[in-house]
């Protein structure tokens, strides 16, 4: 790099993108070069709120950056990221990787042909609560997720699995180790021309069964992972960043003669998740260090979702009593 900072652009300041410019903006180490949107009235927006400048087009912003945020729709992340990363330019990528695999493990290959840095924005890894439980697991037998939104329009060009459930499958892919040997998925469409609610049931080769449920047309927002081990009962609250620990106290005794149960309540109220990502993404680039979640990470989360997808395509996917 030819500065004592890393020179970052956003690419796509929609909602996300948005985010990804604050947290840089907050970074000491990062000078922020400027924005693209192919919106002109929302890049505008951006430049007048957060006194950034603003590019045309990706292209203009390529010869004067390291590295970039690209937060833009999943169906043109292929093209602008092969593009980037031919460019030598470190690439933190908005979930999920691309729609189809090969198209992914080109960009995987090309950035390790390159010696880049590229980070898939499974931000939920970054979670101080998931990060907290991947440290008390102990041979889990049973790990349960929900996560549930109300319907909003962002987000509707992927289906349920890859817009929510996608987070779940990275974490449970990360923190278990052993490979998958069977998958079960039901899912259906409710307001979308695609899977609104998913439901899938994986199992490990070591005996570990997760079951992920995802939904995005509840009438509340629950994200929680509930798992089951011999020696504790966790419960994550992904909105709360807090973890429950519930064991048993094997020499404390009730008047029933039955042991005691203590609970432990972890709170993480002042972490920011995204910040956090963003900034491990910064010191990566800097240090040449490979990143918390790689895109062979995204790569293997993506294969498992196409695999659900795959599924509950074949299987009963619209709201019907018989299918």
């Amino acid at each position: 790099m030819n500065s004592d900072k890393v020179r970052v652009g956003v690419i796509g300041v929609g909602h996300l993108g948005e985010y990804h410019v604050q947290k840089y903006l907050n970074i000491p180490a990062v000078e922020l070069v400027g924005v693209v949107d192919t919106d002109p009235d929302r890049a505008n927006e951006i430049e007048k709120r957060y006194g950034v400048k603003v590019y045309g087009t990706y292209q203009d912003i390529l010869n004067k950056v390291d590295a970039v945020s690209l937060s833009v729709p999943t169906e043109i992340h292929f093209d602008l990221a092969r593009d980037i990363l031919a460019r030598d330019i470190h690439v933190l990528i908005e979930k999920p990787i691309t729609y189809k695999l090969d198209d992914a493990n080109s960009l995987v290959n090309l950035a390790e042909k390159n010696k880049l840095v590229f980070q898939v924005g499974l931000v939920e890894r970054f979670n101080p609560a998931v990060v907290k439980m991947e440290s008390l697991l102990n041979r889990p037998t049973f790990i349960e997720f929900h996560r549930m939104n109300q319907f909003t329009s962002r987000g509707i060009d992927v289906d349920v699995v890859l817009d929510l459930m996608i987070h779940d499958l990275d974490i449970i892919l990360h923190v278990i180790p052993s490979e998958v040997k069977e998958v079960h998925a039901v899912g259906m469409s409710v307001i979308t021309d695609k899977t609104d609610v998913a439901n899938a049931r994986m199992i490990f080769e070591n005996g570990t069964v997760a079951n992920l449920t995802a939904s995005r047309v509840s009438n509340k927002t629950l994200r929680k992972i509930r798992v089951f081990q011999p020696d504790a009962y966790l419960s994550v609250n992904f909105v709360k960043r807090e973890i429950s620990v519930i064991r048993l106290d094997i020499d404390v005794t009730a008047s029933d003669d039955f042991p005691q149960i203590n609970a432990n309540k972890m709170e993480f109220p002042d972490s920011d998740p995204l910040a956090d990502e963003i900034s491990s993404f910064v010191n990566s680039v800097i240090n040449g260090t490979k990143p918390v979640v790689t895109g062979e990470d995204g790569l293997r989360a993506l294969k498992y979702a196409l695999g659900i997808i795959d599924q509950i395509e074949r299987g009963c996917k619209n709201f019907q009593v018989i299918c």
